[in-house]
């Protein structure tokens, strides 16, 4: 359908997920890597969280009489917000044109948002996406919608017009084998290939080679990154933090001197951020097993996950690829294009009093576990679906599948409702043999016995 292919930009604020790795230069293979830390801004997370709810970083979208024609008004207002944005979904903002239109736009929470057994948690990555063949952005809709505004509504086609500009170009590239899966990479490559790294400024023509292949991410829990020292699953997003969130002006931004100005707001984007505490598990937990796995937990997995509660800590180390064993076609996308990096390093983000650069990395960062029981599904590409699987690598189906049209999460199993399948069966199912979406790897957990697996996981329940 036009109106919910046009709406439903998932992939903005995700923009900076093509910053998935990190290089410290000469290092052992086969040792993991410290990551120092970064100085960060402070803000205040009160006006952080209006910002990042009601403010207009991206300051392009659909005219609001064609979305809500097309996608009617949102009944529940999770956000509690007033004004126009009390109807539309969480995901959207309400923003101002210059011409005094009003527009619709993507917001952060397209990403770092789920609605989770009715219920919205901020800062949770949303698993339930779709970047297949055509339901995010359909390059004919978007045409098919500026001709349209431009002959019956021009004040809303002049308002627009920009957006729909960058849409119709990104449109695309866009498309991921599975659903529930992140084509941020792509969405990043596609975007820096038609931005000046100085003025920030669009041109129609990329100025570089854009990957054939789209590598799937999952969205980590933005909870975790108070206690990290690098941003992405890899480490690769270094220095300022605030640089890397604001990352998705990239969409709509007009030139170097807009970015500046929300540039100037995100330190209290960041300080709402580091605010976010996971959720509690809502089930029943045993005490006693669950103290018997924190001790299996601390001798087995804490030297890289680190540690909770009253000796919280976190030793923020990346795991080379020769260790971790996991799907390598995340990190080595970036060794890969490397002028994708060399674009970001000599850009507007990597210049002033707190820059940002990209640092490399062969492997993945150990991350925090805080809240691990409501994230499924697990890896850095979402490819196992309950966290026992985690723990004993022969579990892991080859192929699976959800529910999308009714999800349920099982708090029990750690995972959403899911059923193991016997082969591929289009972009519903999950099919661990394509390239980007393997589930080697991380097979730490497999020398556990079944009691101490039980015991750990009884134990991931209170972190």
């Amino acid at each position: 359908m036009l109106f919910r292919i046009c709406f439903s930009l998932v992939f903005v604020v995700c923009l900076a997920s093509f910053l998935l790795s990190s290089y410290t230069g000469a290092m052992d293979p086969e040792k993991p890597v410290p990551i120092p830390a970064s100085k960060q801004r402070s803000g205040n997370a009160a006006k952080g969280y209006q910002y990042l709810t009601t403010g207009d970083y991206v300051k392009g979208g659909i005219p609001y009489d064609f979305f809500v024609l097309g996608k009617g008004k949102e009944n529940r207002n999770y956000l509690n917000r007033t004004g126009l944005n009390a109807t539309v979904s969480h995901d959207y903002t309400v923003v101002k044109a210059g011409n005094g239109e009003n527009l619709v736009a993507p917001n952060c929470m397209q990403c770092h948002a789920q609605v989770v057994n009715d219920s919205l948690y901020l800062g949770m990555g949303n698993t339930l996406i779709d970047f297949t063949a055509g339901q995010q952005l359909n390059p004919n809709a978007v045409k098919m919608m500026g001709t349209m505004l431009k002959a019956n509504a021009p004040s809303k086609y002049e308002a627009s017009k920009d957006f729909l500009q960058v849409a119709g170009t990104i449109a695309p590239y866009l498309s991921t084998a599975v659903r529930g899966v992140n084509a941020a990479d792509r969405l990043a490559a596609v975007l820096v290939a038609h931005r000046d790294p100085l003025t920030l400024k669009w041109a129609d023509t990329a100025s570089m080679e854009i990957p054939a292949e789209v590598i799937p991410s999952d969205v980590p829990a933005w909870w975790l990154l108070r206690k990290k020292n690098a941003m992405f699953y890899n480490g690769f997003g270094r220095g300022d933090f605030g640089r890397f969130l604001m990352a998705s002006n990239l969409l709509t931004v007009t030139d170097s001197s807009e970015a500046a100005e929300v540039d100037r707001q995100i330190s209290d984007v960041l300080a709402f951020i580091f605010s976010l505490r996971p959720p509690p598990y809502p089930g029943k937990i045993d005490a006693s097993l669950a103290a018997k796995g924190r001790e299996v937990f601390i001798d087995n997995c804490s030297k890289c996950h680190g540690k909770y509660g009253d000796e919280e800590e976190f030793p923020n180390l990346l795991i080379p690829a020769a260790i971790i064993q996991t799907d390598s076609a995340l990190y080595k996308s970036n060794y890969q294009n490397p002028q994708f990096v060399n674009w970001f390093n000599k850009s507007w983000f990597a210049q002033g009093d707190h820059p940002a650069r990209l640092v490399p990395f062969d492997g993945y960062i150990a991350p925090p576990l805080d809240g691990v029981w409501s994230t499924a599904p697990y890896l850095h590409n979402g490819s196992v679906p309950f966290l026992e699987a985690v723990l004993d690598s022969r579990l892991r189906p080859a192929y699976w599948q959800r529910n999308f049209s009714n999800p349920r999460y099982d708090v029990e199993k750690m995972a959403w409702e899911y059923k193991a399948v016997d082969q591929p069966g289009g972009n519903q199912v999950y099919n661990t043999s394509l390239n980007g979406y393997g589930n080697q790897g991380h097979t730490f957990g497999d020398k556990l016995s079944d009691a101490e697996r039980k015991a750990v996981l009884e134990y991931l329940k209170t972190i």
